[in-house]
């Protein structure tokens, strides 16, 4: 696996710039069964043209490709690369005062790498990082030092003192330097003219959008999870700078009128949203906005993870947080909106991997394996396209889908999603897992950008 991914790497960086008379490489995968990525009948013996980094044909008959590498699906599943829509790449735990006075720039830029390159194994080709990182990430990916998917990164959490992004030490006062403000993971704000300083220089740092922290949470050590942080002015001023680089905001929140207050304002993806219920059903459609939701969050080990367990106010908070926002679920049933599939991961690689297996599988169990593969694709995709002409680093090509001008971000499935989801690399395992492979062995090909990363055909 590992030297699959470095020639993969290498043969990119070997092949250097394409002249304009070079004809592109060409993949045709041929006799596979495609899941688009927005309808829930498969394309029958279908083949997919690939042309340098974009998919070019989509037929059910015979594709006139002489020159192509040919890659026989025999009869299996093709599907678009993943797309996580919440994740963070620089967070490792164990919890966040640990990260606030025991680490330094090399652990969480370690770490990241190592986060990246689990995440493409993992079949994700896209991820959006909803708090911690910034452009470096991306760069180091793009130009193939690192292994890892395409990044959309929301540089610095920014929320108020005592809020949840507030990672300073306890008797840090206020105004204090902090391990996490020098680095730009996490910005702590005092009114409208904080929050446009920090979102601006977020986006100059390589952000696609900002992550405002609008209510309390689980892991931080000094809100309740029912705060409702940030004023009016603040989030305004947050949608502001968003609208001057043509992108957008996303928030943190959980109770439902810190969410409401956020549409209202003009945020497009609401975080968690765990106080959802009709009316915001209506307003979120009325408004064309998105929502991710990690529902891990409703299965009791929750509250045996270390960023929890190990923090008595954060254990606390989880216990009472699961009995209030326990009709999440059933409303989501009841009134549709657009989801994106959300890990929400802070912990090691190693127990990352096993808790993005595990969210795989309860979007199929709670929902059904289509609207979960739907999470994990199109609405993905549409999710990190707000960033805009400009701030999207990837804007030449729809992501997510499998239709003619996409990019090539593919993956093949030894079986059909859609009858067992475990093809996927769902596992119905968290805490109590093994450590799981570098990549679901379900997962024979992974190709983003029109390379083949894993290739277990061959």
């Amino acid at each position: 696996m590992k030297t699959l991914m470095k020639i993969a790497v290498l043969s990119v960086l070997a092949a250097g710039p394409v002249c304009a008379q070079d004809a592109l490489p060409q993949t045709l995968f041929t006799n596979v069964n495609v899941f688009d990525g927005v309808n829930e009948a498969l394309i029958e013996n279908a083949s997919v043209l690939v042309e340098g980094n974009k998919i070019k044909t989509v037929s059910t008959g015979a594709v006139d490709a002489p020159d192509a590498t040919v890659i026989d699906g025999g009869g299996r599943t093709l599907t678009p690369g993943f797309v996580e829509a919440h994740a963070h790449f620089v967070l490792m735990g164990p919890s966040v005062p640990a990260m606030e006075a025991q680490k330094t720039w090399e652990d969480f830029g370690i770490h990241a790498s190592k986060m990246a390159e689990m995440y493409l194994m993992q079949g994700f080709t896209t991820v959006r990082d909803a708090g911690g990182a910034n452009g470096g990430i991306r760069r180091a990916i793009d130009s193939g030092l690192i292994v890892g998917p395409r990044h959309y990164p929301s540089g610095a959490f920014i929320g108020t003192r005592g809020g949840h992004a507030d990672f300073a030490d306890f008797t840090s006062p206020p105004g204090a330097e902090t391990n996490v403000g020098r680095l730009n993971i996490s910005q702590q704000v005092n009114g409208p003219d904080d929050v446009l300083k920090f979102a601006r220089n977020n986006f100059r740092m390589g952000a696609t959008q900002i992550k405002f922290m609008q209510s309390g949470g689980i892991i931080s050590a000094f809100d309740p999870f029912t705060l409702l942080a940030g004023s009016k002015e603040e989030l305004e001023a947050a949608v502001q700078a968003a609208n001057e680089y043509g992108s957008y905001v996303m928030v943190h929140a959980y109770r439902k009128e810190a969410a409401m207050a956020a549409l209202n304002a003009g945020v497009k993806s609401i975080e968690h949203n765990f106080g959802f219920d009709e009316e915001m059903a209506e307003l979120m459609n009325e408004k064309g906005a998105y929502m991710t939701a990690n529902l891990t969050a409703f299965d009791t080990s929750i509250l045996e993870i270390p960023p929890v367990r190990d923090v008595p106010a954060s254990l606390a908070k989880a216990t009472a947080a699961m009995e209030m926002f326990k009709n999440l679920i059933p409303n989501l049933k009841k009134f549709p909106v657009k989801r994106g599939f959300n890990t929400d991961c802070i912990d090691t690689v190693v127990m990352c991997n096993i808790q993005i297996a595990y969210e795989k599988h309860l979007h199929a169990k709670y929902f059904s394996a289509y609207e979960g593969l739907v999470a994990m694709t199109s609405v993905g995709g549409e999710i990190v396209a707000l960033s805009g002409d400009f701030m999207n680093p990837y804007p030449e090509g729809k992501i997510g889908v499998i239709e003619e001008g996409a990019y090539a971000d593919l993956l093949l499935l030894d079986g059909n999603p859609l009858e067992d989801f475990s093809v996927v690399g769902a596992s119905d395992r968290w805490l109590d897992a093994e450590p799981r492979p570098d990549s679901p062995e379900t997962i024979l090909i992974i190709m983003k950008d029109g390379v083949i990363y894993k290739n277990t055909l061959q």
